[in-house]
């Protein structure tokens, strides 16, 4: 959703270190998205559940293999 983390602010230019109120505003948005996508995830059907699911499962295994063939792996 909107939640930054530390090493996405570093990869933009910034080199300030996270206070202990920074990285409290942090961890508050990552349970405010937790809690929206948990009630989000209640409200869609078993079916749809089951589909992103399944959507989920064969995207991570798409990544996996890029990340074999990155580096020179052929995937099984």
């Amino acid at each position: 959703m909107t939640t930054i983390t530390a090493g996405e602010a570093a990869r933009h230019g910034f080199v300030t270190p996270a206070t202990r109120f920074d990285r409290t505003l942090l961890r508050a948005a990552a349970a405010i998205d937790a809690f929206v996508l948990a009630r989000v995830e209640r409200r869609v059907g078993a079916e749809r559940r089951r589909a992103l699911t399944a959507q989920a499962t064969a995207s991570g295994a798409r990544r996996e293999a890029q990340a074999l063939a990155a580096i020179g792996i052929l995937p099984r």
